[in-house]
């Protein structure tokens, strides 16, 4: 892969916090980086672009960083790291792998990446930001109805198997368009095409936790009501909701209301806001120093004893194991 993103440098800096600021900037304030052990000396250098929903940076440093998101009130991000020459030593989790051009890693919103660049030759890595929207938008284009919770990549992407040979193909495509010259091409509406290509083959190309539901292709769109009582979900996670209140939005009776989720979704409209609200604060706990409670209440739970015994039975673990894991 030729070097990337020539035109678009941020820092080249001796100093290695220089590096850790300028991704912080980079990527909107969506990661927090810290170094594992000592600020290493040698060149830091970053070059990136980056839109309200992605980012492309290029890195190439000797540093060892933690990458945590920091996102809270909104879905997250994902971010898939991809060597261009050298090797990294990656975790996520107790997951690991070696990334480099024939293996990249994927991230998911919350999770905490460790990243230890091999001293072997000199180290040079892209990352990706996907805002957790674009996964979501093109999950549903693919199904017709948006995942009833979020997407969860497996971590290690094999680049040269054809399907993530497909996913590396987008990523050099969308590196030409951020480095051609012709004005065209500089259109973000163009690039943030080429990202949601991108995010279609990852989905086809990476197992992830709702890979079961594109085996059978494209679904029929949901009706009005639907659409609608999920968009008032979304709108309002954070306030006191009841199925009457959902109905209203959706301009149906609870009964009907309750049909359509049951045919659409397999669950009940409560049980799919009690889910939500579940996912929303495992990923808030995972990403924030903030008590587990203040976070609860914060989308909505209103009755925390109610609240861990659900949580344990969504995720097989208590809100305070998940908290051991920042």
């Amino acid at each position: 892969m030729p070097t990337p993103l020539r035109n678009h440098l941020i820092t080249r800096s001796q100093n290695a916090a220089d590096l850790l600021n300028a991704a912080t900037r980079l990527f909107g304030g969506s990661i927090a980086t810290s170094p594992l052990g000592e600020l290493r000396g040698g060149d830091h250098e970053l070059r990136g672009v980056a839109a309200h929903d992605f980012a492309v940076g290029y890195f190439a440093s000797p540093l060892d960083v933690r990458v945590a998101s920091t996102e809270s009130r909104n879905r997250g991000s994902y971010f898939v790291n991809i060597g261009v020459s050298g090797a990294i030593s990656a975790s996520r989790g107790g997951l690991r792998a070696t990334l480099d051009e024939a293996t990249a890693g994927v991230a998911n919103p919350g999770d905490t990446q460790e990243l230890r660049p091999l001293r072997s030759r000199r180290t040079q890595f892209l990352g990706l930001r996907i805002d957790a929207a674009l996964v979501d938008q093109e999950f549903t284009a693919l199904t017709g109805r948006p995942p009833v919770s979020t997407v969860r990549f497996d971590f290690a992407l094999d680049l040269a198997k054809p399907k993530g040979g497909a996913v590396r193909l987008l990523i050099r495509s969308l590196l030409e368009q951020l480095d051609s010259e012709d004005p065209l091409f500089q259109r973000v509406e163009l690039q943030r095409s080429q990202v949601r290509c991108l995010v279609t083959a990852l989905l086809l190309a990476q197992p992830h936790s709702h890979t079961g539901e594109l085996h059978d292709g494209p679904r029929p769109g949901y009706p009005r009501s639907l659409r609608a009582a999920l968009a008032f979900i979304e709108a309002n996670l954070a306030e006191h909701i009841s199925l009457g209140g959902i109905a209203t939005a959706a301009g149906c009776s609870p009964r009907t209301l309750s049909s359509v989720f049951r045919d659409r979704l397999g669950i009940s409209p409560m049980s799919y806001v009690r889910d939500l609200r579940l996912d929303r604060t495992r990923a808030d706990i995972l990403a924030s120093s903030d008590p587990i409670g203040t976070i609860a209440y914060r989308w909505g739970v209103a009755h925390l004893g109610r609240f861990a015994g659900e949580y344990r039975d969504r995720f097989a673990e208590l809100p305070s194991d998940t908290a051991t894991r920042r």
